[in-house]
């Protein structure tokens, strides 16, 4: 897929047009600097923010070690760490259970009403529940991280699985495949799409809840710092960490969509 530079451009004109507006409000003096300072402001905190902590020093320090010892970075470090491992888990246990709602019909009716019932709960409302069994620090976090991972993933996979063109089943089984045959070369292929939808869901799902999980269970983290920067009345701070999560979401979905596009290549050629 060539990258449309038109596009980008035309989605560029709306934030443009928005920061500009920020930046003659604050200009005008319209509204206190302390608590929405101008964008200028915003730019150099974030530089402050991911900036090293101290000078470079050759007869102490490596080089690399340096460059990623700013605040911003590590923060950003253990946040990704926690919504790889939480999404992981969540995930690895949706797909299969999805996997086997959506192929049996009798595993259904087991289960879903249990799903039912417990897909509706926010992964917020189990907050006091995991620091009470996890603590604090990351298990509580990643245990909340896992919960709003697994139900877009289970929902998707078991919505393609249920979906697969009955003609498709028909025609395999007309040639005699086996149940297991089905399953594997009928079943699952068709309903990748709705699996990698999920994902892609469950991905930014999961970095939501571990903005609100930093802000309550961890001491390190993009949310954490938000929070940190709110006691002490840091609007720049916050705002530079509000964009760092924005930039940060951004890249993810970016990069999903590519993955996505690469492993359906197969099934957007069928429907061309």
């Amino acid at each position: 897929m060539k990258l449309n530079w038109r596009e980008m451009g035309a989605g560029l004109i709306v934030p443009t047009l928005l920061i500009l507006f920020w930046q003659l409000v604050t200009s005008m003096a319209w509204v206190n600097p302390q608590v929405l300072p101008s964008p200028w402001a915003v730019v150099i905190k974030w530089l402050e923010y991911a900036s090293p902590y101290e000078a470079y020093d050759a007869a102490s320090m490596n080089r690399l070690s340096w460059l990623f010892s700013g605040e911003l970075i590590r923060d950003t470090m253990g946040s990704m760490y926690r919504v790889v491992v939480g999404f992981v888990i969540g995930a690895g246990l949706a797909l299969p259970l999805g996997l086997a709602m959506g192929a049996s019909q009798r595993v259904y009716a087991w289960l879903n009403p249990l799903m039912q019932v417990l897909r509706p709960i926010p992964p917020i409302a189990y907050i006091p529940l995991s620091i009470l069994w996890f603590g604090l620090g990351n298990p509580p976090a990643i245990f909340l991280i896992a919960l709003g991972a697994f139900f877009p993933v289970l929902m998707n996979t078991i919505a393609g699985v249920r979906h697969v063109d009955s003609i498709y089943i028909r025609a395999a089984r007309n040639l005699g495949a086996s149940q297991t045959t089905l399953f594997l070369r009928v079943m699952l292929p068709a309903s990748v799409p709705y699996i990698l939808s999920g994902v892609r869901i469950g991905i930014g799902t999961a970095f939501i809840v571990v903005i609100v999980s930093e802000m309550i269970a961890v001491n390190n983290g993009l949310g954490f710092r938000i929070l940190e920067a709110r006691e002490y009345f840091w609007s720049d701070k916050i705002i530079a960490g509000m964009f760092s999560i924005g930039m940060l979401g951004l890249a993810i979905d970016l990069a999903m969509n590519k993955l996505n596009n690469h492993l359906l290549r197969w099934h957007r050629g069928l429907e061309n």
